[in-house]
């Protein structure tokens, strides 16, 4: 299997003719969305689901489909969007891969905002929480740790490595990071979170 990193929190998972995309937001790069047959979002903000190249992905391969949160899955169906809406605890397949939804809620920077639906994916061992540092019950071979976000501490995050308890695990949401700050972030996680961290260059592929 292949992952593939591209800006900020989306990733790509290839394995053989199967393709799926995880978080495609207005950051992310034109060649995520070429040749993928299925996209899991977690929620609703811009970083995290780009609905207009979406849809354009959908017109180049009318087999597309898009799971997320009811309320995404309801508003890219308005698009023209083949979107199944997706809850806490579903089990279900996409782009070949076996995926089971998490969590539920956004983390809360302030004052009770934001105050929205998240979900965590769990796909074949690997999870991509979201905006979410959600501990999920099942064994996780491979996190995808966000590392810059206003709704976190460094802390945090790096007690959120250790509760999940992975083999590995490989920085995301992190395009609010300089260059400078990726080094200090990535110095913390390889020396405190108890597993193999590591950042992924973006539009790089890493066999898992």
């Amino acid at each position: 299997m292949q992952l593939i990193k591209y800006t900020h929190a989306c990733v790509r998972l290839e394995n053989d003719d199967n393709t799926l995309l995880i978080d495609p937001g207005t950051w992310a790069e034109d060649a995520a969305f070429v040749g993928s047959n299925d996209v899991l979002i977690t929620h609703e903000h811009f970083d995290h689901v780009d609905a207009d190249r979406l849809v354009t992905a959908a017109t180049e391969n009318p087999s597309l489909r898009v799971f997320a949160p009811a309320n995404v899955a309801e508003s890219l169906t308005e698009v023209g969007l083949n979107a199944t809406a997706v809850s806490v605890g579903d089990t279900f397949t996409a782009g070949g891969f076996s995926v089971t939804a998490v969590g539920g809620k956004h983390a809360i920077i302030y004052n009770g905002v934001p105050d929205c639906a998240n979900l965590g994916y769990l796909v074949d061992g690997i999870y991509h929480p979201g905006d979410s540092f959600f501990v999920p019950t099942q064994d996780v071979e491979t996190l995808l740790v966000p590392t810059a976000a206003p709704w976190f501490s460094l802390a945090e995050c790096i007690d959120f490595v250790k509760a999940v308890g992975p083999a590995r695990a490989f920085s995301i949401h992190d395009a609010g990071l300089s260059a400078r700050g990726e080094l200090s972030v990535d110095r913390w996680l390889e020396g405190a979170a108890g597993t193999d961290y590591r950042r992924i260059p973006v539009g790089t592929a890493q066999s898992l």
